[in-house]
Parts: structure tokens; C-alpha cells; sequence
């Protein structure tokens, strides 16, 4: 299998196409993945599983499923589409910044407050280097990250992650959490509210791991709360609360997107922030546009 890659009978296009067909369990869903047809699909994987000499993928009723081989080579497909894109990046830079890119991915509040500033700087700067956006919650990011899909992921996290320790990680801003109230609400105009003596009011929750966390935050006070609603759309959180349908508790970055319309925040006792992190491997982190990008990412969480 080695000498072959080396060889070059196996391409980096058709190592993209089996791990789209392995995460979405067809080839009509790695087609819509990947922006392709179906029968382009096909065809890669035929090239590819006579490439590997041994079939790859086996139809499992209506999904595909990987052989031995085939999940070996995904495993492997992983490191070596990451390695050629920092291969690319770093070639790229050689050009001084004249040409290149850098692809973001960012959780929504960060997408609307850091983002817009930091690439506006970078654009000023180096007008020849492309930076694009896609959001993505972390741990899906993190994933598209390590996966060799974008060069930079904004995340979060409550606590120390662990999991990030194969990561360079530059710490952007400590994003503190408060709570969100109708502005009719008796507690509206207070300083500061504990958040147990919130515990009968019905909840509005956010993203999945923001749900885990208000959660937990509630139980150390010695409550469940009760979660009527569930989003991961800010402003309709917003909305939610507006309407006087529950309370919520949000980032203040993600207070600082929207325009909380007939809400008011309010400090929370005791204390839960969250701590904003960009993220990207070892390697791309010498690449000069990627250091570039984190440079203005931190000035603009700074400013």
C-alpha cells in the first residue's frame, strides 16, 4: 500500500472523496459533501480501490460500508490530507504573503464580533492573501481542523481541554457569561443575580455544549433547570426571552451580536466564564499567513 502512494497511484482528491463516503455513508451523500455528482463519486472510488488493490468499501442495504483496508486507509487519509496542506500553505508563503489563504472557521458569536475586524486588517495588509469563513461549533471545528479543512478554528472551552493538546492554541479573550431576563422581568434592574434563585424560571438554552454547560452550572447551585426551548440561534434566544417565554443565560459576545430587544442582561453570582481560544496545528503555525491571521485575531480580541 506504501509504495503505491508513493508512487503516485493514489491521489489526494480520490483520499478526500473515500472520507466524505465514509462520513456520510453513501456516495449521493458525499457527492452533496463535496459539490460533485454521484457518478463522478463512483468513478473515483473504482480508480481508487484498483489503485489500493483490494475493494475499499462494501454496500451495507442503503449505506457503504468500509472494509478493513478501507478504514485503514481513512485513518491514514487524515494525516496525509493535513501534511499536504500545510505543504501547500507553506509554499504558498514563500511568495511573502503575496499569495495564499487562510480558511476560518468560527462559532457564530465569534464569527460577528472578532472575525470582521480581524480580516478587515488582514485584508488591509496583505491584500493578496484569501481568508475565508464557515461556522462551525466546536467540537465539529476542531475536527475540520485536524481534518485539513481550514487553517484556523475560534473555539471555546469552560475548562482545560485536554483533547487540544496535539494544538497550537492562542488565547484571544475571556468571555464572561451573564444572564438574559424580559425586561419586565422582577429582576431586570438588579446588580447582580444568584443564578439558584432563578431555578423556577423556565430556560431557553443554546448550542449543545453551551446546553451541558448551563446545565451543569445550575446543578452545582442545586437545581436542574427546566429547558423549554432549545436553539442554537442567538437572536432567537433573544426573541425567546423577549417574549417573556423563559431566561436564558449567554455569552457576552453573543449579547454583543444581537440587539437584545426587550431583554435586559444581568450579572450572574456565582461567576462562569469561558475562555476564546484560535486554534491550529504545529505546523501551519509557522506558515506566515497563518501567524498573520492569528496576530489580528488577537489584536482584535484585545480592542
Amino acid at each position: 500500500m506504501e509504495g503505491r502512494i508513493l508512487e503516485g497511484m493514489i491521489e489526494a482528491r480520490h483520499l478526500r472523496v473515500l472520507r466524505a463516503v465514509a462520513t456520510t455513508g453513501s456516495f449521493s451523500g458525499a457527492a452533496r459533501e463535496l459539490g460533485c455528482t454521484q457518478p463522478a463519486v463512483s468513478q473515483q472510488m473504482k480508480a481508487l480501490e484498483a489503485a489500493a488493490g483490494t475493494p475499499l468499501l462494501v454496500r451495507s442495504g442503503r449505506e457503504m460500508r468500509l472494509t478493513e483496508a478501507g478504514e485503514a486507509l481513512v485513518r491514514h487519509a487524515t494525516g496525509i490530507l493535513a501534511g499536504l496542506a500545510a505543504a501547500e500553505e507553506e509554499v504558498a508563503a514563500l511568495a511573502g504573503l503575496r499569495a495564499g489563504r487562510v480558511r476560518l472557521v468560527s462559532f457564530p458569536s465569534g464569527s460577528s464580533t472578532l472575525v470582521p475586524t480581524a480580516v478587515a486588517a488582514m485584508r488591509a495588509d496583505h491584500p493578496g492573501t484569501r481568508v475565508s469563513l464557515v461556522e462551525a461549533e466546536p467540537p465539529r471545528s476542531v475536527d475540520m481542523l485536524r481534518a485539513g479543512d481550514c487553517e484556523i478554528a475560534l473555539a471555546f472551552r469552560y475548562e482545560a481541554a485536554p483533547e487540544w493538546d496535539d494544538l497550537v492554541a492562542r488565547p484571544l479573550l475571556t468571555d464572561r457569561l451573564v444572564g438574559l431576563v424580559p425586561e419586565r422581568h422582577p429582576f431586570a434592574d438588579a446588580d447582580e443575580v444568584d443564578i439558584g434563585t432563578l431555578a423556577e424560571e423556565p430556560w431557553i438554552a443554546g448550542c449543545p455544549r453551551c446546553r451541558r454547560h448551563l446545565v451543569q452550572v445550575c446543578e452545582a447551585a442545586g437545581f436542574t433547570p427546566r429547558i423549554d426551548f432549545a436553539t442554537d440561534d442567538y437572536p432567537a434566544v433573544v426573541g425567546l426571552v423577549g417574549a417573556g417565554l423563559g431566561v436564558a443565560v449567554l455569552p457576552e459576545l453573543a449579547v454583543e451580536s444581537v440587539r437584545p430587544k426587550g431583554t435586559r442582561p444581568v450579572r450572574l453570582g456565582p461567576e462562569v466564564r469561558r475562555e476564546v481560544v484560535a486554534l491550529t496545528l504545529p505546523d501551519l503555525a509557522q506558515v506566515p499567513a497563518v501567524s498573520a491571521m492569528l496576530d489580528r485575531l488577537a489584536a482584535a480580541a484585545h480592542r
